[in-house]
């Protein structure tokens, strides 16, 4: 054994703090010493000093210490060696074959549909991973935590029970499955180790003396150092605490936080030191304060120092042996059997049941490390899990009642390890056996629903707490889990435990049995309604044990009828002390029924009936078995007192008629919500299908007459069937119609429903297809739509899967919506009107939706029942009731009313269920004549049906009466199902009278009635055919008088309709000239002497506020756009360069390249007056002051409000200002290119600017050299030379638009810079300019990325805003002063004109060249401005300042791509010798001479001419997009459709420019040159080229959101891998994912908050604010939902763009199936961020789920 005292505490472990001498350490060691009290010495000497500073502990120092005085001396002493060292042999040689992984909250599981015993199965995300079931039908679920990973578990799954990592020889290792032995030494001291070692955990978790300490750990003197201990609860909220510690100890708010959020995680926390006295003093006042906002005090103690440190150490000391457990299964194995052992001769439990016992006295931390270590001991080893069960049985009832009294959750309890346990099938059925654990269940349920028993032994759950009751749900839970895998082997002890707990079991459903009984309220409504929640919860929560009950006892035989007997023993004795009033008799066509007197109107009745129900499935599973044969041994014929197991279902079939027929209108809500749930898909298998069963019961044992007789007493419809006048009251003729309806659908129901395995030979999988197909008859439904209108069983599944495909096809869903699936054609014969599933609405639609199929198929819209299966033997007499006497009675009279048209006393509906009744006899005769010969069928519905009553009422037969109901007009639609019903007779008639000749004889016939019945329907066709002939022909009459009408009226009317048709030739004359003139190609030419002419056409708009037309023009009101403004940041180039939030000190005038953050305008493209507008708005003003309630959507103080039409969300208006159509006179033009050359045009300008310089500096003369062209001469060019080319007087615009524009480029000043509003403000102009530019270069990007072509293809929307942006942006330089904008304007030109050497120009790489061309070419007409007057540039002159200033900014642009984007190495390619490749290369010779040689002249022309190709086609896209919107000229053809080459030239054309760019600077040279010269020499320039610093490449990057992964279970991976970087602690956070960026976020946390300008934000609208300037999306990864947010208090939800293989989204991951990623709603995702309407869709969402409680986005 290597000696640890040479070794030294372990490296750097203890900061050099070594209290443990090496002789005090040997005492560890020494055989002779008692460890035990050894250890308590050390313990008692040291843990007070480390943890002494509980309120503001340093838990790094705290751990180092503990280290080093502690745990390294006590693992030297265990292991012989360096601890290290040893640890890592361990660790090396294997690991168990349980993976054991312990979740913790929100961590994302895997359970396999295919391969999983039961639900609770479940992988964590490495193990499935490495699985097999990856490929299988799986789910995934946010674990609540506590749970644990069953990898490696063989009785979890039936197949792949150990994932790649776990498996044996997975690391290589050659013993794996042996696990590394410990040596007997190591052994030796573990035995020596763990018992102190736990004792002293045991003992200080359970220490209860608040001031003293077990006398063995009391050393020094007792100090009076106290502290003031608040303990976490469920009852008060986190403001709350933080009000109480405010308030009691006067801290401030962010010390109250710190305490409240280390209670919530920790579960306690020392608020306040000092003296025992003060500390007392500190409790009282926390408990007074938290009275006052709550219904109890907290939970505050007040501990002395010691006692705190020795249970935090105790703590410590767990979580270390938790560690040390996952190293061995020695280790493993010692602490469990220490754990177990009771002390000898003592009552007293055993270590690991005193833990539990005490478990709900413990604070979270101490419940956490408990349940950890029971975890990676108990549950890690199988035969100790066996012995923790039997001990968690022992102590069940203490645990669960205790758990139930508790006020922490379910997670923080002992109770829910009952899973890893019960779910176990070899462990449950262990419990069972030696445990009794159902028994023990039952009775635990019992004894903690105490005080919900009335007199009568019954529930009654009036004023329940619903706290309490999900509490015992999960006592209800933990029986599910012992019965959920059924048994395959029978022992005899198994099946005596069983039946015991099962007998038990049926002690909670006597209890259960007519509880709640409730009484018709006559006269006066009741007062309050009953809680009637909590018995119905109970019932669902019930429903599958109910099941799995009668499942495990149709397992045995011998089981099943005992359970049988005994269950009937129990139904007995609930129905026999009811009342014993005397019987009456009650006669009907000559039968008598004997029976107690009740009335549902009138006598107390219960919806819930479980031991009824439970009876009727037992029964049906005797059926099944054909175990049925031997009842009589266990319950004798006598007992069996069929009537009075029928009462009681029937009671509660009537008391939902009678609701149905408004008779309990009075009993308020609470009645109609039990009967909607007693038939909801989540009770009706154990309520109303079961009641049903019963019926059916009862009509295979009792006399058919007799059962109907009780049947019509019981719905109180004695009176209605004899010949009594009817009353005159009309409510009652109503209830009565309404009941005889009800009663009629319970006879189809009990006749006709065989769907159940053992009332009929069907199996499950029968049952569930029909399901599927009368659900898919009313609709195409959803996959999810589907399962939640199915059934689950005990494993939460419905079957849905195994039988869709056979009976239906599935319908991918678009971008929107989901997948449906529909019906297969041949299934639709399958189809049942009276389905007793469907709900009434479901119903009429199912038939509405059929006859509507069939008549579009041109049949009859006859809708019989499909022919029912045959009734198993045990039902087979349930058919019986079809053709007794009392039926023929019922059917006949109510047909025979419907004949005498006695209206008031039949319905269509009553005569649809007599049809239907018809039917089902005639059927069901016809199956059995088809299956025996004649002479052996006695069931003679035909016979019954067709013989004459004998009293006067009934002196006519039902065929008869079928024939007269063909000529009843109100049942017109009734005729064909009256036909086919009339048929059937015939080929009834024709089966018994045939069937006595031979056999052949007998088939011919059969197919004759075919042929008859085929006849019948032919006549019927033609006849139906015959009818739509003649109404066709009718309509063509019709319609032919009244145009002749029409006619003459026009001819009387001539001259009304002359005007009216002139006018329309005309306008057809005009539209002819137009396509003429179209064929002739015009200059399609924007800029230049050769500009095309404008297509101005007038435009006339309606206002959508007061519907009014007007014409724009310049001088009328204004009209204009509704429209939003918006910083964004779709374009940017660099999301990692932080945003201005606020723009007062910015300058807006030059964008960055980068294109960081933009001010995007959209319109919705609706137009208003702007009167009509104001009014508008200062309405919604007043309305809104006035709701102040209402959570707002929008910020009216920003000026925002919802469009009147579309709602979407708006901030301002776009004036509309009309386009000023222009022509070019072309003689003019060819003059004026005579002298103005660029060279001449630049001087002029020059010599304007200089000029103005001069006036504006009043004597101050500015610096600006001389630029002369040597071509020039020095002909004398003086101030105003600039007008000698053409000027014009300006335009001159209305008021009102003058006001509107002010108003909107206010806005966007406003809304761009986050500042407050300023008209006068000098960056105006700049804002307008910029957001024109800005919205362009969105508009061109979106185009691009869809592929779209430039024109042609925009929406409404967009073109109608972007023309009046435009124009807007060339009108709004006149509402500001001139002189700012010659300002601007020379700043501007001092990029492109560098001899202007105005103040801070920026380098012609951080510019962008669009923003620049838009400003200069829209503030060039103020070089115009005269003081006396206003005048702008005439056509001529506009045309070459446009020109001129785009070929400037275009050379620009190609020197700024040519500098950052040429310089990539060349790929291989033939050298390409075309002209543009000679002109490229020429001028890279000059840019390497200009930047002394810091271009490479190396580089390829032809590569130089590519990256200048396609670098520059944005910038010519958006200058076409600019220039047609600014003047109107129409873009040639091939810009309106899609090709790369075509597309080039049709721009260079329609921008007069040359194909070969590089030509513009050969044209110009001799005036481009020194403006070459002086960009190329630029220090920024050069030192790109030099590679000291980057540039934007051309072309830019296309945005889109970020890659996601294909399958889900990646992102969630990333997930859960994913550490919150300012979070210490391992509890899982929301994690989102930024879907522009890709940046992952901790989401709603308080670690995560960020100060923004003195308001707390959350990680995301922090994040939102850099990334997209305050709009963002996100994706929550744990809930798979987008979250869309704007600003600080805006968002909304929006689907995920994954979808599960039915096409659709699982928010919240509740239905676990499978995802992956839907390209086309990840692309509508992102044209939603493109187009900029995320802002609009969050107003949209918050518009349709108006919230009065918002959610607080800030904190997102």
């Amino acid at each position: 054994m290597a000696d640890g005292a040479d070794g030294g505490p372990r490296a750097g472990a203890a900061g050099g703090w070594l209290p443990v001498q090496p002789q005090e350490r040997a005492m560890w060691y020494d055989e002779r010493f008692n460890f035990q009290a050894t250890f308590l010495q050390c313990l008692a000497k040291h843990v007070p000093n480390i943890y002494s500073a509980e309120m503001d502990p340093l838990l790094e120092k705290q751990e180092e210490m503990v280290q080093a005085a502690i745990l390294y001396p006590l693992e030297c002493y265990l292991f012989g060696e360096d601890p290290d060292i040893f640890l890592e042999k361990l660790q090396q040689s294997g690991t168990s074959q349980l993976c054991g992984k312990v979740f913790k909250g929100g961590e994302t599981t895997y359970s396999c549909r295919d391969c999983a015993v039961d639900p609770t199965c479940v992988l964590c995300m490495d193990c499935f991973q490495n699985s097999i079931h990856k490929n299988h039908r799986y789910k995934m679920h946010s674990s609540t935590g506590g749970g644990f990973c069953d990898c490696g578990d063989t009785e979890a799954w039936k197949a792949g029970p150990l994932c790649t990592k776990h498996e044996p020889g997975a690391s290589g290792s050659p013993k794996e499955n042996s696990e590394c032995q410990l040596n007997e030494e190591i052994m030796e001291h573990s035995r020596r180790v763990f018992p102190s070692v736990i004792k002293y955990i045991v003992d200080m978790l359970i220490w209860e003396e608040e001031k003293e300490l077990p006398p063995e750990l009391t050393v020094r003197e007792k100090v009076d150092s106290y502290y003031c201990v608040l303990f976490n609860d469920e009852h008060h909220s986190y403001d709350h605490v933080i009000y109480s510690l405010q308030r009691a100890l006067g801290c401030e708010l962010g010390e109250a936080q710190l305490h409240t959020t280390a209670i919530d995680k920790e579960g306690r926390r020392a608020v306040k030191a000092g003296h025992y006295a003060s500390c007392q003093e500190a409790k009282e006042e926390i408990k007074r304060h938290s009275e006052n906002v709550s219904q109890r005090p907290l939970h505050v103690e007040v501990l002395h120092a010691d006692v705190m440190a020795h249970q935090k150490f105790a703590l410590r000391l767990g979580s270390w042996l938790n560690k040390l457990m996952s190293y061995s299964s020695d280790f493993r194995q010692i602490f469990c059997q220490i754990c177990l052992k009771e002390e000898a001769g003592s009552e007293k439990p055993c270590f690991i049941s005193k833990l539990m016992l005490w478990d709900a006295k413990l604070h979270k931390g101490a419940r956490k490390v408990l349940h950890e270590l029971i975890f990676s001991s108990f549950f890690m080893e199988m035969e100790y899990k066996k012995h923790f069960a039997v001990e968690f049985v022992k102590y069940y009832k203490a645990l669960q009642k205790e758990y139930i009294s508790d006020d922490h959750d379910r997670v923080l309890s002992v109770t829910a390890l009952s899973v890893q346990m019960f779910t176990v099938p070899t462990l449950a059925r262990h419990l069972i056996e030696e445990q009794n654990v159902i028994t023990t269940i039952t009775e635990t349920l019992l004894e903690v629903l105490p005080e919900y028993l009335d007199k009568n032994d019954k529930f009654n759950f009036q004023g329940y707490s619903q706290d309490k009751l999900n509490r015992v749900y999960a006592v209800i839970y933990d029986l599910r889990y012992v019965l959920v895998s059924k048994p395959t082997l029978w022992t005899d002890r198994l099946r005596e435990r069983f039946l015991e707990g099962f007998i038990s079991f049926l002690r909670i459903l006597t209890c259960m049995q007519g509880m709640e009984e409730i009484k018709r309220q006559i006269g006066q409504h009741i007062e309050v309604d009953p809680d009637w929640e909590a018995a119905i919860a109970i019932q669902m929560q019930l429903k599958n044990i109910l099941l799995m009950f009668q499942e495990w006892c149709a397992c045995d035989e011998e089981l099943l009828l005992k359970a049988y007997s005994e269950c009937h023993k129990a139904v007995m004795r609930c129905s026999t002390n009811g009342r014993s009033r005397e019987k009456t008799v009650f006669h009907l066509c000559g039968h008598t029924l004997e029976s107690r007197p009740y009335r549902v109107s009138a006598d107390p009745v219960s919806i819930h009936l479980p031991l009824s129900r439970t009876l009727a499935g037992l029964h049906v599973r005797l059926s099944k078995t054909g175990t049925i044969s031997r009842l009589h041994e266990f319950v004798s014929p006598e007992e069996f007192q069929v009537e009075l197991l029928v009462e009681y279902p029937l009671r509660c079939l009537v008391l939902v008629a009678q609701v149905s027929a408004e008779m309990w209108r009075r009993n308020g809500l609470s009645l109609i919500s039990q009967v909607f749930y007693y038939q909801d898909v989540k009770c009706r298998e154990e309520m109303y299908d079961k009641d049903i069963i019963m019926l059916q019961i009862g009509a295979s044992l009792m006399d058919p007459n007799q059962f109907l007789l009780l049947i019509l007493q019981r719905y109180e419809l004695a009176d209605a069937f004899k010949k009594i006048k009817p009353t005159k009251d009309q409510d009652l003729i109503k209830q009565c119609n309404v009941l005889i309806e009800e009663m009629l659908q319970i006879l189809i129901y009990v006749v006709g429903e065989r769907y159940v395995p053992g009332v009929s030979n069907v199996t499950k999988e029968d049952v569930i297809m029909r399901e599927i197909i009368h659900l898919l008859c009313i609709e195409p439904m959803a996959h999810s739509a589907i399962t939640k209108s199915l059934p689950e069983n005990e494993n939460n599944e419905t079957g849905l899967e195994k039988v869709i495909d056979k009976v239906a096809t599935f319908k991918k869903p678009g971008v929107s919506g989901h997948g449906v699936y529909e019906l297969k054609d041949e299934c639709l014969k399958e189809f049942n009107m009276f389905f007793y599933h469907y709900t009434k609405t479901q119903h009429s639609k199912a038939e509405h939706t059929q006859k509507k199929r069939r008549k579009q198929e041109n049949r009859d819209e006859a809708l019989p029942p499909p022919p029912p299966p045959d009734f198993c033997p045990a039902f087979s007499n349930v058919v019986r009731i079809l053709n007794c006497d009392v039926m023929m009675h019922i059917l006949r009279t109510v047909l025979q009313r419907a004949v005498e048209l006695e209206t008031h006393l039949w319905t269509e509906a009553m005569i649809q269920m007599v049809l239907h009744l018809l039917s089902l006899g005639l059927l069901e005769e016809k199956q059995q004549l088809q299956k025996s010969p004649e002479e052996e069928v006695t069931f003679d519905f035909y016979h019954k049906a067709t013989r004459m009553g004998s009293s006067a009422l009934n002196a006519v037969n039902v065929l008869m009466l079928l024939e007269k109901l063909k000529r009843v007009p109100q049942l017109e639609a009734q005729k064909d199902t009256v036909n086919w019903i009339l048929q059937m007779f015939e080929t009834v008639k024709r089966m018994r009278e045939k069937s006595s000749v031979t056999t052949v004889v007998a088939a011919t016939s059969g197919s004759e009635a075919t042929k008859g019945d085929e006849s019948t329907q032919d006549k019927e066709k033609a006849e139906r055919k015959r009818k739509a002939e003649a109404a066709r022909l009718h309509r063509q009459k019709i319609m032919a008088q009244m145009s002749a009408l029409q006619r003459n009226f026009i001819e009387t009317h001539k001259l009304l309709y002359e005007n009216t048709l002139e006018a329309q030739g005309k306008e057809d004359a005009i539209m002819e000239e137009e396509s003429m003139s179209s064929a002739i190609d015009y200059s399609r030419i924007a800029l230049g002497p050769k500009r095309g002419p404008s297509v101005a056409e007038k435009e006339v708009l309606t206002c959508i506020l007061c519907q009014e037309e007007q014409e724009v023009k310049l001088e009328s009101a204004a009209m204009v756009l509704s429209a939003c403004v918006q910083k964004s940041t779709a374009l940017t180039q660099n999301r990692s360069r932080i945003l201005e939030l606020s723009g007062d000190t910015l300058d807006p005038l030059f964008m960055h390249p980068d294109l960081p953050c933009g001010t995007h305008t959209g319109s919705c493209g609706h137009v208003m007056h702007a009167a009509c507008w104001q009014k508008y708005f200062e309405a919604m003003q007043l309305n809104f002051r006035q709701r102040l309630h209402v959570e707002q959507i929008f910020d009216l103080e920003n000026g925002e409000y919802l469009c009147p039409l579309c709602k979407s969300l708006c901030n301002t208006v776009i004036p509309i200002v009309p386009l000023q159509a222009q022509k070019i006179n072309s003689e003019d033009a060819e003059a004026v290119a005579q002298i103005l050359s660029l060279a001449r045009w630049m001087e002029i300008i020059i010599v304007r600017i200089s000029g103005y310089s001069v006036k504006n500096a009043k004597g101050e003369k500015q610096n600006l050299p001389a630029f002369t062209s040597k071509g020039m001469g020095n002909s004398a060019l003086e101030f105003h030379s600039i007008l000698s080319f053409g000027v014009q007087s300006s335009v001159k615009y209305s008021s009102s638009i003058k006001e509107m524009l002010i108003l909107f480029a206010t806005t966007i000043y406003r809304v761009g810079l986050k500042v407050a509003p300023n008209e006068a403000d000098y960056r105006i102009p700049m804002m307008t300019w910029s957001t024109c530019a800005f919205t362009i270069q969105c508009i061109e990007n979106l185009l691009e990325t869809e592929g779209k072509p430039l024109f042609g293809s925009l929406q409404n929307r967009q073109h109608s805003g972007l023309k009046a942006l435009v124009q807007f942006a060339a009108a709004q330089r006149t509402t500001s002063p001139q002189v700012l904008i010659q300002k601007h304007l020379i700043r501007l030109l001092g990029v492109l004109l560098p001899n202007f050497k105005v103040e801070d120009t920026p380098s012609l790489l951080e510019v962008d060249m669009f923003h620049i061309l838009v400003a200069v070419v829209l503030s060039f007409p103020s070089l115009y401005w005269e003081d006396a007057v206003d005048l702008q540039p005439s056509s001529i002159s506009s045309a070459y300042n446009h020109l001129y200033l785009f070929h400037l900014t275009t050379l620009a642009h190609i020197t700024q791509i040519v500098v950052s984007s040429a310089t990539e190495s060349p790929t291989a390619r033939s050298s390409d010798n075309s002209e543009e490749a000679r002109s490229a290369q020429s001028f890279c010779r000059e840019v390497c001479q200009y930047t002394s040689g810091c271009f490479s002249q190396d580089i390829p022309g032809w590569l130089v001419w590519d990256c200048v190709k396609k670098g520059i086609m944005p910038y010519l896209r958006c200058a076409a997009l600019f220039f047609h919107y600014l003047l109107g000229v129409s873009p040639p053809e091939e810009l309106l459709q899609v090709s790369e080459e075509g597309q080039f030239k049709a721009l260079c054309s329609y921008l007069s420019l040359p194909t070969n760019l590089f030509l513009l600077f050969q044209e110009y040279w001799d005036t481009v040159n020194p403006l070459l010269q002086r960009w190329c020499a630029d220090p920024l320039v050069l030192s790109c080229l030099k590679g000291k610093s980057i540039a934007v490449r051309y072309p830019r990057k296309r945005n889109s959101l970020i890659e996601l992964p294909e399958d889900y279970s990646c992102l969630l991976n990333q997930a859960s891998q994913f550490r919150c970087p300012r979070s210490s602690d391992d509890e899982q956070k929301h994690p989102v994912l930024c879907l522009f960026c890709g940046a992952m976020l901790c989401s709603q946390n308080t670690c995560c908050q960020e100060l923004v300008n003195g308001e707390e934000l959350g990680a995301c609208t922090s994040h939102a604010l850099q990334c997209g300037a305050g709009v963002c999306m996100f994706l929550k990864i744990r809930e798979c939902k987008v979250v869309l947010i704007e600003g600080k208090t805006r968002g909304c939800l929006y689907p995920a763009p994954y979808l599960d293989e039915y096409g659709e989204t699982d928010p919240g991951l509740k239905r676990g199936n499978p995802l992956h990623l839907c390209q086309e709603r990840y692309r509508k995702l992102h044209l939603l961020w493109q187009q900029h309407c995320i802002i609009e869709e969050i107003a949209r969402s918050q518009e349709t789920n108006q919230i009065f409680f918002g959610f607080n986005w800030q904190l997102l």
